[in-house]
């Protein structure tokens, strides 16, 4: 039987020590990313290099509203509130509605 190759899913290569660390554990994306699923395996890269470095498992996967983002968003992502909304808003200038994507580190 062949097996399928893994999917890969690409981070700023600023976030691959917290990934490593788990200490990143969702990802805030838009819509053309909404393909991924709860239970999915997939590889991790650098979106600068595109060096692959380890494999995460999706956990789950949902719609967030920006308006709602908390805390607790900003804690799995590792970074304050504040500089999470200013990183949503320089990458994603004007989105309103997210696609978050959690994980958890395989290997």
């Amino acid at each position: 039987m062949l097996s399928t190759p893994l999917q890969t899913i690409t981070f700023f290569q600023r976030f691959e020590s917290d990934i490593l660390a788990g200490k990143k554990t969702i990802t805030l994306r838009d819509a053309s990313e909404s393909h991924f699923y709860a239970g999915q395996v997939v590889k991790v890269a650098n979106l600068e290099t595109g060096h692959c470095y380890a494999e995460l498992e999706i956990t789950s996967v949902g719609w967030v509203d920006f308006d709602d983002l908390n805390p607790l968003h900003a804690q799995q992502e590792n970074m304050s509130l504040a500089a999470l909304k200013s990183l949503i808003r320089t990458i994603y200038p004007g989105i309103q509605q997210l696609y978050q994507i959690n994980f958890i580190r395989r290997n």
